[in-house]
């Protein structure tokens, strides 16, 4: 495998020497290829990895240390990239949570592949990508992943193969994993992309080309093969984002979508409490009274215990999570699955329900919450300021849609779709890990840095 990836990467540096932009869209458009993984002189690492740090040698060699000379010798200065303060802050915060885990490896590789790395994507894009052309190019980029990483998923549904375990490849219990090792790694992918190709649908002239015509049924077609996916991956809180993002779209995209969407959910929102068993359904899924709610809250719980003293501040360090909660672990809980009334009572005094109500809980890699994720990573001043992060960048987002919706520029749905990205990823972070991991963080700043794009463009309109 070494030879292979040692030829691709020749390829991949050829490239990049020849076209910087096509090497940034091919990377975007293999973000899983961070599950190939080996060792450099034992230091691990991915695929995903070798192409972004090959892209960002090539970058910073071939352009900005030129530009670099040329500035200085005309002591000239260039503008400071958007959310500058916000970067510095988490690369410095998150350093020093290297630092409370020890320096360990695993603390370094975390901060390399979920920090660092990502944050240069961040500057490629800013400085490669500013024209309107190469910003679509990284959607079609998008598109392109999305549609391999579903199709994958309804192959797995409908045949049952390349599923690893045996309990979800079952037909009675299926959930598909595409190209991840889990169902959720699905959600997550998918999920923060289907409002950014909806706003791109939206961004498109309604009087257009065949072949204007063909890429709009090709966005839709790829937003129903990924909801058919998530579906199948029974990522349930991927869903959930999914449908407050697009009602935040609906809402705000013009008079004719808001009223629609209000027709819809008075429809919805009536069916759901008009029909017990919907009803049912889902004031257990919001109250948490599943077993997945009862696991996070377990989770949280253990969490909030850990966060104890100092480490109310730095949180328990990258990579640290599962060795600081496991004192305060419980191994697993007793679950309500039949609905007993005075369940602890009646649970308590047989031996035989205990048995058959207890579930095993094992100690996550993370709290699944994107606000206990970060504090339990990079502290609780990291955890405030991304999330400042996200707050601001979705409001420059929804900011920019306003500026051009004065000018009916189509290109304001592509910046509320990325703003519906953001809440995507917001929402299903509040019961899940949208962030830590090598995709899912380039993803988030590739996000950020598109954002950042349309504001300084709008500057300079």
């Amino acid at each position: 495998m070494i030879t292979a990836i040692i030829i691709f990467s020749i390829f991949f540096l050829i490239l990049a020497l020849w076209r910087l932009d096509y090497a940034i869209y091919l990377l975007i458009a293999a973000l899983p290829t961070y599950l190939i993984r080996f060792s450099i002189f034992g230091i691990p690492s991915t695929l995903l990895e070798v192409m972004i740090l090959i892209t960002f040698a090539v970058w910073f060699f071939k352009s900005w240390l030129p530009s670099y000379k040329e500035r200085k010798k005309n002591n000239t200065t260039r503008i400071p990239y958007p959310f500058s303060r916000e970067i510095i802050a988490l690369i410095i915060l998150s350093f020093i949570s290297v630092g409370v885990s020890g320096f360990t490896t695993s603390a370094l590789g975390i901060w390399k592949a979920y920090f660092f790395e990502p944050i240069l994507i961040f500057i490629l894009v800013m400085n490669i990508c500013r024209d309107k052309k190469q910003a679509e190019k990284i959607l079609w980029s998008f598109l392109l992943s999305a549609f391999a990483v579903s199709i994958v998923a309804i192959y797995q549904k409908i045949t049952g193969k390349f599923i690893p375990n045996e309990f979800w490849a079952n037909a009675a219990t299926r959930r598909v994993v595409s190209f991840f090792g889990y169902p959720n790694a699905v959600g997550l992918y998918l999920a923060p992309l289907i409002p950014l190709f909806l706003g791109w649908f939206f961004s498109s002239p309604r009087r257009t080309t065949i072949i204007k015509t063909l890429k709009k049924l090709l966005i839709i077609a790829v937003i129903v093969a990924s909801l058919a996916a998530i579906y199948f991956a029974r990522s349930e809180g991927a869903l959930i984002g999914i449908v407050v993002s697009l009602l935040v779209f609906g809402l705000f995209a013009g008079k004719k979508q808001r009223v629609a969407t209000l027709g819809l959910m008075i429809i919805v929102i009536g069916g759901v409490f008009f029909f017990a068993p919907t009803k049912n359904f889902v004031l257990t899924k919001l109250t948490l009274h599943d077993l997945s709610g009862q696991i996070r809250e377990q989770q949280w719980k253990e969490t909030f215990q850990a966060l104890k003293g100092a480490k109310i501040i730095t949180g328990a360090g990258l990579a640290n999570y599962q060795a600081t909660v496991a004192p305060y672990h419980q191994a697993g809980i007793f679950f309500n699955s039949d609905n007993i009334s005075n369940f602890d009572a009646v649970t308590w005094a047989s031996s035989t329900l205990r048995i058959k109500y207890w579930q095993p809980v094992e100690i996550y890699l993370y709290p699944h919450n994107i606000f206990l994720n970060f504090w339990s990573e990079i502290g609780l001043l990291g955890a405030l300021v991304f999330i400042w992060l996200m707050f601001k960048a979705a409001l420059i987002a929804y900011k920019t849609f306003r500026y051009l919706n004065k000018d009916n520029s189509p290109e304001r749905y592509l910046a509320l779709g990325l703003m519906g990205s953001l809440i995507c990823i917001f929402i299903h972070g509040l019961v899940d890990v949208p962030y830590f991991k090598n995709d899912l963080a380039v993803m988030f700043w590739i996000f950020i840095a598109l954002i950042g794009l349309m504001s300084i463009t709008k500057k300079e309109a």
